[in-house]
């Protein structure tokens, strides 16, 4: 049809023609495009194997394949074309934690070893040291690519390369670095290649990752994040890469063989251990929470995703942003906030680490396409059968494999140090070999998280699980032939499908046909390789990719419509085509492409994608929100015009948009809902919601005249929202509300600023300075003031005395417990005996009456207590006897992450201390009695974190063996939401 004739027609007669149009096309398509039915998955029942102490589906079974001393503290594997593993070895693990003259070590640094099974009995009878190396301080990750073993140790990505095969490197080369989070759990990790030839990885949020690749492009991540190690002390928010744009936290990356092209794929993880491809291009990871929140995930990652762990430039923590009424997993991800990707399924507690994407039927047809995490804190390895669902999928889980019964699965201890070693099955890493079976490594230790280790020796072992009964041959990949070419594209290892891939590319069109007839196997896996690799063998190929795009597997259609983004300058007539694909997961992948292009090129597509909207898929909504960033007035001007109608009669779709772009010329339309009493509750909150993310004078206007209301549930939302954004984005706007100040008690402050100035003068006497000195460690603000002098060792020895005398009499708890970092304790008890209190046995029942009278000002469990220290209510299904008995006699072992102590010392010389929740321009402290501080960054003259614990040791307490005892075996029975 003519585009004048278009133009020419009437808007109503364009919307019925073009409506019944697409209607009818509609109908054609999903007669044509039928989308791939699935059998539901479900495992079989399990048994219990004697000899492996594992339970697993009665269709698979295990065997140890391999154990120290062959290697030790395996963190990653992968696996060769000559089917070996290859494994990273952890025995310098967290050394400024754990003690290198109580744990096995390594002086001469950290080891890649290289495991094989020669005579196929399922057993690995040879070992062999690949390097060692003085850089390699506990590696997270291994990719063996050909003739290049890719190693991840922070702060750098290391190539070794083996050119002549002889299982030694002949070079080394720093191919990346600038991560950080050193010698530590959130750091770098494993890096595949994914089914387009390039290279796929990631880093955990202990930045800041500040990393330039090869042709000069630099990534700039961070975040407020600084825990967990000494080494980690200048991360900060708010960092801009080269392309313009604000990655914050943990983040997910692809990168060009040759070093060139780095790219963020996703961003504000906490701390993602792996990233995993399918074939298709679709990315799966698993994501640790806090400790102790229950809030894990396993997800699926949307190409440019927020996974929303931080605020959108990390300068807050989730408790900071947490709104009235939400849940902890609901906060702890920002799952509430417009522009964040749902975070699929919250598995509850643990420890997540290797995750694989199988795509073989060799262990058995039910299994293809099923993702395998492992949980190291519930001695687990999860499987999920991806189902789509709209736009995103559904995750269903399932323990596959597992040291444990069933029902104890969810009571798995991230510590167990009794007797019983069943929760010592630690899964490190899971990854597929070339005969189609599941490598599970084990770390094997009684902890993990927290950066320590119960095992001092180091033990680590490796299962193999096959199907019952059946062998799975190790198969000969012969890369010197096309057709041996095929088979290593076909394999189920994921990196040895890369040789396969990189050969065929080069042959280019010599070898189209015969990849051609991969198009037609019967696996889609190995279809959707195929797509990815003729788009890059010339013209042939790139035209038999686009006739995928008429594929009736929708998968299909989406892997060709992403390889071809990837070769092609111009995309837009395959994304119009598609923007009106039958399957919301294309829809979706067109709008993710359509981000970074100019208005005028995408409005059509983006008004079409809209259309397809009906207010109930999230997944849909953040990818056309992704679509239209930077381009949000605008776009929502038009879409207005096409899609819109008067506030109060906006239809799901539409107010789920502008819910999701919250432009500022929507104002209006949602102060108009937020008010209006013919909406439900439901909506009005959507609209206060919007309000609160448009950061403009007018929105805070809007949101005081709701404030205004009668209309009880709106108004008080909007009166938490003007108190909350006062502190952060709306702090330069004018609000009609009391200003929260940052000082304690400025007439306190006032008189320890003068004693202090006694103690600094070189011309007060001794006895004036004694007498300030003993007034300031007797007031909460003074013995603040008092430890940080001590700390910039402002303080005579005579001074410390007699403050000693008086400080460990401080009201405040935490002054008390830090002060023993500086000064002599004069009533400093001898320790209880660990192994007096092991030999009694506890009563639970006197336990929770220990809890009420010592724990309950700092702590919760349920509805009792207070939420200052971590929550303990789970407790028992982190920690077992031991653990706990440890955490409450040194509690200064293991800090919880977030909750290390902060003191902040004004330019004016008034100080304040509590938990960091906030770092921007506005900083927000959380006090020790829930009191928030929120104090200009430009007042700030210096910041100091402790790591010492400001929990008190159980003497100070005046706890006895027996009272430990009781409160241990207390803790150790809440590990049900039930208790």
């Amino acid at each position: 049809m003519h585009k004048t004739f278009l133009n020419q027609m009437p808007t109503l007669i364009k919307k019925v023609f073009f409506g019944g149009l697409i209607f009818c096309i509609a109908l054609l398509s999903q007669s044509c495009k039928k989308e791939v039915q699935k059998k539901p998955f479900s495992l079989d029942e399990k048994y219990y194997s004697e000899k492996t102490q594992l339970y697993l589906p009665n269709d698979l079974e295990a065997t140890l394949w391999a154990e120290s001393p062959q290697f030790f503290n395996p963190t990653n594997m992968d696996v060769d074309a000559k089917g070996r593993i290859w494994v990273t070895e952890a025995l310098n693990y967290r050394l400024f934690r754990n003690d290198p003259g109580k744990f096995k070590h390594h002086e001469e640094g950290d080891r890649v070893v290289i495991l094989e099974d020669k005579d196929g009995d399922g057993v690995a009878e040879s070992s062999k040291v690949f390097v060692q190396d003085k850089d390699l301080t506990a590696p997270l990750g291994i990719s063996v690519i050909g003739d290049k073993v890719i190693v991840s140790s922070g702060p750098s990505v290391i190539i070794y390369t083996d050119s002549d095969g002889d299982d030694k490197p002949d070079n080394k080369e720093v191919f990346l670095t600038g991560f950080g989070g050193f010698d530590h759990d959130h750091g770098l990790h494993a890096m595949m290649a994914g089914p387009d030839g390039k290279y796929y990885f990631n880093a955990g949020n202990a930045g800041p990752h500040i990393v330039t690749d090869k042709s000069g492009w630099t990534l700039r991540s961070g975040s407020l994040y600084n825990g967990g190690s000494p080494h980690m002390i200048d991360n900060e928010p708010g960092m801009v890469s080269d392309d313009g744009k604000m990655w914050v936290g943990g983040i997910a990356m692809r990168i060009n063989p040759d070093g060139t092209g780095l790219k963020v794929l996703g961003h504000n993880f906490r701390n993602s251990y792996e990233l995993a491809l399918d074939s298709y291009g679709n990315m799966w990871q698993n994501d640790n929470d806090d400790d102790g929140n229950k809030g894990v995930r396993v997800s699926w990652l949307m190409e440019g995703g927020n996974m929303g762990y931080f605020n959108t430039d990390g300068s807050r923590k989730w408790q900071a942003d947490r709104r009235p009424g939400q849940t902890t997993a609901m906060a702890h991800w920002h799952q509430e906030d417009p522009g964040v990707i749902p975070f699929g399924d919250n598995t509850g507690s643990g420890s997540p680490t290797g995750i694989t994407f199988y795509e073989s039927d060799l262990l058995g047809e039910k299994y293809q396409g099923t993702l395998f995490a492992s949980e190291a804190g519930r001695n687990v390895i999860l499987a999920y059968k991806p189902e789509p669902t709209g736009a995103g999928f559904a995750l269903n889980r399932h323990n596959l494999i597992t040291s444990l019964k069933e029902e104890e699965v969810e009571d798995a201890k991230s510590r167990a140090t009794d007797a019983d070693k069943t929760k010592w099955f630690r899964p490190s890493d899971v990854v597929v070999g070339t005969d189609g079976a599941i490598y599970v490594a084990d770390w094997y230790d009684g902890m993990v998280g927290g950066h320590r280790m119960i095992d001092s020796t180091g033990y680590g072992r490796i299962y193999r699980i096959t199907p019952k009964g059946k062998n799975l041959p190790k198969p000969t990949i012969d890369l010197s032939t096309t057709q041996g070419q095929i088979a290593a594209l076909k394999n189920p290892a994921v990196n040895v499908r890369n040789a396969g891939f990189a050969l065929l590319a080069k042959q280019g069109s010599q070898a189209v046909e015969e990849v051609k007839a991969v198009l037609k196997d019967k696996n889609p896996y190995h279809q959707a390789r195929a797509i990815w690799l003729l788009s890059n063998m010339g013209s042939e190929g790139i035209q038999a990719v686009e006739n995928q795009l008429e594929a009736d597997n929708p998968d299909l259609r989406l892997t060709a419509f992403r390889a071809l983004r990837q070769v092609k300058t111009d995309i837009l007539p395959y994304a119009s085509k598609l923007s009106s694909d039958p399957s919301a997961a294309v829809r979706r992948e067109v709008a993710v492409a359509m981000r970074d292009m100019p208005m005028n090129e995408v409005k059509a597509i983006l008004i079409e994608l809209a259309s397809h909207h009906d207010g109930e898929d999230r997944y849909y909504v953040e990818a056309l929100g992704l679509a239209m960033e930077g381009k949000e007035e605008e776009i929502y001007t038009a879409l207005n015009q096409e899609l819109g109608a008067e506030p109060l009669d906006w239809n799901p779709g539409f107010e789920d948009l502008t819910w999701r772009l919250h432009p500022k010329q929507a104002i209006s339309g949602l102060k108009d809902r937020a008010m209006s009493e013919q909406l439900s509750d439901a909506q009005r909150k959507k609209a206060v919601t919007a309000l609160g993310f448009i950061n403009d004078q007018k929105a805070v206007n809007a949101m005081q005249e709701i404030a205004a209301t009668n209309i009880a549930d709106v108004k008080d939302q909007a009166l938490w929202w003007l108190r909350y954004r006062r502190n952060n984005d709306w702090n330069e706007f004018a609000i009609d509300i009391p200003e929260l100040k940052a000082n304690l008690s400025p007439e306190i402050q006032k008189e320890m600023l003068t004693f202090k100035s006694v103690i600094e003068s070189k011309s007060s006497p001794e006895a004036e300075k004694i007498k300030a000195a003993k007034a300031m460690a007797k007031d909460k603000t003074g013995g603040m003031m008092l430890i940080g002098l001590a700390e910039k060792e402002g303080l005579s020895d005579k001074l410390k005395s007699e403050i000693s005398s008086v400080i460990f009499q401080n009201p405040e708890q935490a002054i008390r417990v830090l002060a023993g970092d500086y000064f002599s304790n004069p009533a400093e008890s001898s320790p209880l005996a660990v192994a007096d209190i092991t030999a009694l046995k506890g009563d639970a029942t006197k336990g929770k009456q220990v809890y009420l009278g010592k724990c309950a000002t700092c702590h919760q469990i349920g509805e009792e207590g207070r939420n200052i220290g971590p929550n303990l209510s789970m407790i028992g299904a982190k920690l077992d006897q031991n653990g706990l008995l440890d955490a409450i006699t040194n509690p200064s072992a293991g800090v919880a992450f977030g909750y290390e102590m902060w003191l902040i010392t004004l330019k004016d010389g008034t100080v304040a201390y509590g938990f960091l929740q906030a770092d921007g321009p506005i900083v927000v402290l959380e006090g020790l009695q829930n009191e928030v501080y929120n104090i200009q960054a430009s007042d700030i003259a210096s910041r100091k974190r402790f790591g010492t614990s400001i929990m008190p040791k159980p003497s100070d307490l005046k706890m006895n063996e027996a009272d430990i005892s009781n409160l241990t075996a207390y803790l150790v029975g809440l590990n049900s939401e039930t208790n």
